[in-house]
């Protein structure tokens, strides 16, 4: 394995990477479809290019639709790529109240009301989490199911351990969400600032997630963190009848121990999906389709495909 972690110091090599991760992911988931109402769509805005079998495609944490428009461009030939922007993040507006369980009900609309067929569901982070519940939720309605760098349940992130249940998170969950709910923008931009060593490798990709994330609004951001940690999806995996592909990003760890733990935990959320994949790549940060976006590419097409 490449132990190539692009760090500019022996110390920051040490640093921790279960901590960059719970950072990563705690502060950080054409044209527009037309004959989807705006009321429907409150929690999301659409944007749709391409041809071919449908394929939604959702971004992670206080990301947009941007981060995917690369790796759609390359896929438009073959497939009709259907690129979410969540509400409150990236300029988006908000909304009020529940938000992740509103974007999960009105894509299963959106699905029903476009007549997509089986689309397959792209998912990077939040988004992941996205298509397991999508996938869970609704078996017969959706395809193949590409996760990338996201679990069915964030807090063993925290605790590196699958025994944590939501019970256990429920007080730290509420906390979170108050400190969100009193952060301006600039404090929610600094604290992203903190964690972007282990998003992406280039100066130029840190900036673009430093500016989505400073472009949200903090008591979205806040809200989707309390629901991803007290949504605990790996008791409806099993639903999934499509395949999967999980594929998880470590290049920000600082060494073998920490691969193999990840991999372990990875592994142990999808045991009981019937057709799943994992897969690491061993020289991306979070942002895999910044840091190595041919590769992913390449993988999401070997994986719709097959």
């Amino acid at each position: 394995m490449n132990n190539n972690t692009n760090k500019p110091t022996k110390s920051k090599q040490q640093h921790n990477f279960w901590t960059h991760l719970a950072i990563s992911l705690t502060i950080v988931g054409g044209m527009l479809a037309t004959n989807f109402s705006s009321k429907a769509a409150e929690s999301f805005s659409v944007e749709v290019i391409g041809n071919g079998k449908p394929v939604l495609m959702i971004p992670g944490l206080m990301s947009d639709a941007r981060v995917w428009r690369p790796t759609a461009e390359a896929l438009a030939g073959q497939y009709q790529l259907h690129l979410i922007s969540i509400a409150g993040f990236a300029g988006k507006p908000a909304i009020q109240g529940e938000l992740l369980p509103t974007v999960k009900q009105q894509l299963l609309q959106y699905i029903d009301q476009q007549q997509l067929q089986q689309p397959a569901v792209i998912g990077h982070s939040l988004g992941a989490f996205m298509a397991f519940n999508l996938a869970s939720t609704a078996p017969d309605k959706i395809g193949t199911v590409i996760a990338v760098d996201g679990l069915p349940y964030l807090a063993p992130v925290f605790t590196r351990t699958n025994d944590t249940t939501v019970a256990m998170m429920q007080g730290q969950a509420g906390y979170l969400r108050m400190q969100y709910q009193q952060m301006t923008s600039e404090q929610l931009k600094a604290m992203t600032a903190q964690g972007l060593l282990i998003q992406a490798t280039s100066a130029t990709h840190q900036q673009q997630v430093l500016d989505m994330a400073a472009a949200s609004v903090p008591k979205a951001a806040g809200q989707a963190i309390y629901e991803l940690l007290t949504t605990d999806l790996r008791p409806k995996v099993h639903n999934i009848t499509s395949k999967v592909l999980l594929i998880g990003a470590s290049g920000a760890m600082a060494n073998e121990a920490d691969r193999r733990a990840a991999t372990t935990l990875y592994q142990q959320q999808i045991a009981s999906i019937a057709n799943a994949t994992l897969e690491f790549n061993h020289q991306a940060r979070h942002f895999i389709m910044l840091d190595q976006p041919d590769w992913l590419t390449a993988r999401i097409a070997s994986a719709l495909k097959d």
